[in-house]
């Protein structure tokens, strides 16, 4: 039994791909028109993709049931455990009391609430999706602006927008990585295209954050700190990939980010703080920031300070590293897989799918770390065993919803990429000859909608991307850096990180209001990078990218 997907399985390839593209429609117009519960419109759009991957692309059927198992097992594990722990480490600061102390020292740099926003959302969000990424910096970051005072779907919101530009230096540049080793390219020259794309971006962002945070007034009056943060992003991303390797490149721009934030607030103090506080978190700011000691600011940035040097050590010292790694258990999924150790499941050109085997990271995976550090934490605060045990119980079942759509989106992921729907539409849109260059990012940016993960998306259209950009005369470097881009984009309104997002922030079910609302912000950039990327791809911007050599 093997399934080697026919493109156009209907004798047509833009007839295939619309047919392809139904389970993805069908999940998003139960949750953004229909307003459904997440994990009933995913349960509903995993049975649409199996119906499509067995009738229509000729899956075998328990094949395709075994891909949906696959991707609602590595959607449980280890995504929704990084979720868990990433969200149960913040609630144990919660429950030590410690938290205060922190919004205290918060206050002490700026009690505007904006301020706060712009240094959580844009630059420590970034810093921890440099080290951890897989959802964890959106769950952390939107429980702390909640804690700061802003309503959950703000906060939720604000994150996911201010983690955009992130992505593709994800977990030490893994997405980045990625598309690099499939298309035997030089990561470095990679890094360097993909900064040239993210940097002209992503200095708008804080802007952006602004305005969801507090409309135009929130931009009128604190527009000069959220330039300089991204002005600083920005440049020293552009910098840092013409110097560091990628995996350090986001992590150096986060930190620069934020030390220029933190020198403009001790300079200049935006107007209306108190008014802005008053709308955002229902607290006046206080005239005079209450003074927290030493050693009590000390102890309430303790965890996050931990989960950098934690994440930092197991990432850049390469011997923990491979330890960690060496303890991973490799599966192969049933039915995907004989006996004999031969993968069943190819590409339509023939070639073997590799993420039909299953990396168990029951030690390696960032939710493990994550857990780890957590417990360290509650026990130096000096709870007892079953005052932690209590928490992580009480987010578990908090979070009982989130599972499931999450388990049920990876599931639809994993058929509509096992069976061919997803190469079927690559295909459709790589079609658009000379063209090509202006729709190269909404590859991506399906791509991460679909999947949920920038990885996922650059293991699947990279070859693609690259292929087409040399048929078309384009630098195929570009059309690939220009697919992890939009991948990024793209993440913000992917269903898995929508559940993520509002499983943080106690909002779980109501993905169809955070989709509704972010869906704006995901369109408008994914225009500016077609825009970008296309003049990027002639001479009007070539000049900017360097040729592969």
């Amino acid at each position: 039994m093997e399934h080697q997907p026919s493109l156009i399985p209907l004798g047509s390839l833009w007839l295939s791909a619309l047919v392809a593209l139904l389970p993805l429609v069908v999940v998003f117009f139960l949750l953004g028109v229909l307003r459904m519960k997440a994990h009933w419109a995913g349960l509903i759009g995993v049975l649409a993709s199996l119906g499509v991957a067995v009738f229509v692309f000729q899956m075998p059927t328990p094949m395709a049931l075994m891909a949906a198992l696959e991707g609602g097992t590595f959607g449980l594990f280890p995504i929704t455990w990084i979720v868990l722990c990433a969200i149960f480490l913040f609630e144990l600061t919660v429950a030590s009391g410690h938290h205060d102390d922190l919004m205290k020292a918060f206050n002490v740099i700026s009690p505007d609430p904006r301020v706060l926003g712009v240094f959580i959302a844009f630059g420590f969000c970034a810093l921890l999706e440099s080290l951890a990424g897989f959802g964890a910096p959106v769950a952390i970051c939107g429980v702390m602006l909640v804690a700061v005072g802003f309503k959950p779907w703000k906060a939720a919101l604000t994150v996911l927008v201010g983690n955009t530009f992130a992505v593709p230096y994800g977990a030490m540049a893994t997405p980045l990585l990625t598309g690099a080793n499939l298309t035997n390219m030089p990561a470095e020259q990679l890094s360097f295209i993909v900064s040239r794309q993210t940097g002209l971006m992503a200095w708008v962002v804080p802007l952006v954050l602004l305005v969801i945070m507090d409309g135009f007034k929130g931009l009128k009056e604190v527009w000069p700190l959220a330039l300089a943060v991204g002005l600083g992003y920005s440049a020293a991303v552009m910098g840092a990939a013409a110097v560091f390797s990628p995996g350090l490149v986001n992590m150096v721009a986060a930190l620069v980010s934020l030390a220029v934030g933190v020198l403009v607030v001790r300079i200049w103090k935006p107007d209306g703080a108190s008014a802005a506080a008053v709308r955002l978190t229902g607290k006046e700011a206080p005239h005079e920031p209450e003074k927290v000691s030493g050693a009590k600011t000390l102890a309430a940035l303790y965890p996050y300070a931990l989960i950098v040097v934690v994440f930092v050590v197991t990432q850049l010292v390469a011997p923990i590293k491979t330890a960690l790694a060496s303890t991973d258990i490799k599966v192969l999924w049933p039915f995907l897989w004989q006996d004999n150790y031969r993968n069943m499941v190819f590409n339509s050109l023939g070639r073997t799918v590799p993420s039909t085997v299953y990396n168990f990271q029951w030690l390696s995976s960032p939710g493990t770390l994550l857990f780890l550090t957590a417990i360290v934490i509650g026990l130096s605060f000096r709870m007892s065993p079953v005052a932690i045990g209590k928490v992580f119980a009480t987010q578990v079942y908090k979070l009982r919803w989130t599972f499931l759509t999450i388990a049920s989106v990876l599931a639809l992921a994993y058929v509509m990429n096992l069976s061919g729907q997803t190469e079927t539409i690559g295909n459709w849109i790589a079609g658009a000859g000379i063209v090509f260059p202006f729709l190269s990012p909404v590859l991506g940016w399906l791509g991460t909608a679909v999947t949920g993960s920038g990885t996922s998306t650059t293991a699947l259209f990279s070859n693609l991307q690259y292929t087409a950009g040399s048929q078309i005369g384009v630098n195929p470097a570009l059309m690939v850096a220009t697919n992890t881009v939009g991948g990024a984009v793209g993440k913000m309104i992917s269903p898995q990180t929508l559940a993520i997002a509002t499983g943080g922030v106690d909002m779980v079910g109501e993905e169809s209001v955070l989709l509704r609302k972010s869906l704006p912000w995901a369109v408008g950039l994914l225009v500016v990078l077609c825009l970008l990327a296309g003049l990027q791809a002639l001479p009007v911007l070539g000049w900017m990218i360097p040729s592969l050599g």
